[in-house]
């Protein structure tokens, strides 16, 4: 049988939830001065798919949540063993679960943008793509008090000038992953953590979902059998070497430009 990666499958998928109207506010144009570093291993000038290092670290992520039950749970195993781990949020269900959002920035962890709808960015134009950023980035704000300072594409979908358009005018650097257990095909608990633990190197970047139960299974066997090979954990800002992303004081701004 042909092998499918996640990018091929979602190019057969549309988007998995309905795009909902926009509210009439104006969009979010968050301006940083973060730059990536060098020596950061790259799909491109602006986009991360591990870290090179000496020092055994990973930054375990986690996509599509928060998930009304399955994210506390994950929450409960990270907070046991004093993990941070990076969020890939969506931002509709960012607006659905606010005080489950400001959980996962007060247990120290970093929120990513994922997008508003998890679209498969590259069939919008500029001004859409931004836009499902700005409402992201304007919410996260809204809600922990900081924006993200990554963004995460829905399916690893985003072409080099949309990577390029993201940095220039957001200064999100595009997150993807070296690790990926492809848990979205559903392969079991077990062969999830064996994957992870198998595959995983320092300075990896692990792509997982908080949204898939048998994901949020694996996470003891994975977190402890990463621990057990020596693995320290932080979130992607951490791995960058940037400072935490809670400890950040940010600036934010609105504009009501429309994106070019």
């Amino acid at each position: 049988m042909k092998t499918i990666t996640r990018r091929q499958f979602a190019g057969g998928m549309s988007a998995i939830v309905a795009a909902p109207a926009l509210t009439g506010r104006a969009s979010a144009q968050g301006r940083f001065d973060f730059t990536i570093p060098q020596g950061v291993t790259q799909g491109g000038s602006t986009t991360i798919t591990r870290v090179p290092t000496a020092q055994p670290r990973v930054a375990m992520t986690f996509d599509d949540g928060p998930h009304h039950s399955l994210t506390p749970q994950l929450l409960d195993m990270l907070r046991a063993r004093n993990i941070r781990a990076t969020f890939y949020l969506i931002g509709h269900r960012v607006a659905m679960y606010p005080e489950l959002t400001r959980r996962i920035a007060a247990e120290g962890h970093e929120i990513g943008n994922h997008t508003w709808t998890h679209p498969r960015l590259t069939g919008l134009g500029d001004t859409s793509l931004l836009r499902e950023l700005d409402r992201t980035s304007t919410l996260i704000n809204e809600v922990v008090g900081r924006p993200p300072i990554t963004m995460r594409p829905p399916y690893g979908l985003l072409s080099p000038r949309q990577r390029g358009l993201i940095y220039a005018e957001r200064r999100l650097p595009t997150v993807l992953w070296s690790v990926d257990p492809e848990d979205w095909r559903r392969p079991g608990s077990s062969v999830v953590a064996s994957r992870i633990v198998s595959r995983s190197h320092s300075g990896a970047v692990i792509l997982a979902h908080d949204i898939i139960g048998a994901t949020v299974r694996a996470m003891p066997a994975t977190l402890d059998g990463l621990g057990a090979r020596g693995y320290d954990f932080v979130t992607v800002s951490e791995l960058m070497g940037w400072p935490r992303w809670g400890s950040r004081a940010m600036g934010f701004t609105l504009a009501s430009r429309a994106p070019g």
